[in-house]
C-alpha cells in the first residue's frame, strides 16, 4: 500500500503545479483575476474528474473535498498578485524566460497526477484492466491541460509538442508494471521523476513526435 503521506504531497504538489501553470497562462492570455483562478482551478483539478467519472468515483472528489480547489485558488491569487509588479512583469513577458517556468511547472504538475491517476485505479480495483489503468492515469495528468488549452483557444498541448502524452504514458507503464515488484512508495516516486524528466529533456532538446508536413 501506498504511504498515505506521500500520496498526499504528491496530490498537493501536483495541484500546486498545475494551478500555477493555468494561471500563468491565464495571465499571459490577459484575463482579469477571476478568469485566472478559473483557469488555475481547472487546470489543476480537472484531470481528476475525469478520472472519477471513468471509475465511477461520483460525484467527483473535487465536489466533495474542495481542500484541492482552495489550494488552487489561494496558487493563483498569490501568482497573479506576485507578477503585478513591474520588474517581474517585464521578466514574464520575455517568451523565453515563460516558457521555461510553465513547461517547469507543467512537467511537475503532469508526473505526480499521472501517478496519482494510476494509484487510484489501482485502489478502485480496476487495475485488472491494464488499458484502464493506464488510460486513467494518463488523463489524470493531461486533463487538465487538455480543458485550460481549450478554454484560451489553443490546439492542446498533448496533440502538438514536446513528447507531452508520451511521457505521461511512459510513468503509468513504469508505475503499473512496478508497484508490485517494487516498494509501492519507490515505484511512485521513481515513475514521477520519469514523466517531469522526460518531458524536461523533450523540452530541452526539442524531441517531438513526427508533424504532418501538409503546408
Amino acid at each position: 500500500m501506498i504511504n498515505t503521506s506521500l500520496l498526499f504531497a504528491m496530490e498537493l504538489i501536483g495541484t500546486i503545479a498545475f494551478a500555477c501553470s493555468g494561471a500563468l497562462v491565464g495571465i499571459r492570455k490577459k484575463l482579469d483575476l477571476l478568469g485566472v483562478i478559473v483557469l488555475a482551478v481547472i487546470t489543476a483539478t480537472g484531470g481528476g474528474m475525469f478520472r472519477d467519472i471513468l471509475i465511477g468515483n461520483v460525484p467527483p472528489a473535487l465536489f466533495r473535498n474542495p481542500f484541492y480547489a482552495g489550494v488552487a485558488v489561494l496558487a493563483a491569487i498569490l501568482i497573479f498578485f506576485t507578477i503585478q509588479s513591474k520588474r517581474l512583469l517585464k521578466t514574464f513577458m520575455q517568451i523565453e524566460r515563460y516558457n521555461q517556468v510553465f513547461n517547469s511547472l507543467d512537467a511537475i504538475g503532469l508526473g505526480a497526477f499521472t501517478v496519482v491517476g494510476v494509484d487510484t485505479a489501482i485502489s478502485y480495483n480496476v487495475d485488472s484492466y491494464f488499458f484502464l489503468t493506464l488510460f486513467v492515469g494518463v488523463i489524470t495528468g493531461v486533463g487538465g491541460g487538455l480543458i485550460r488549452d481549450i478554454m484560451v483557444c489553443e490546439i492542446p498541448s498533448i496533440l502538438k509538442e514536446h513528447i507531452y502524452a508520451c511521457a505521461s504514458l511512459a510513468g503509468a507503464l513504469l508505475y503499473v508494471g512496478t508497484w508490485q515488484i517494487f516498494d509501492p512508495d519507490i515505484a511512485m516516486i521513481t515513475s514521477a521523476l520519469i514523466v517531469i524528466a522526460i518531458r524536461m529533456l523533450a523540452r530541452h532538446y526539442d524531441w517531438n513526435l513526427p508533424h504532418s508536413k501538409l503546408s
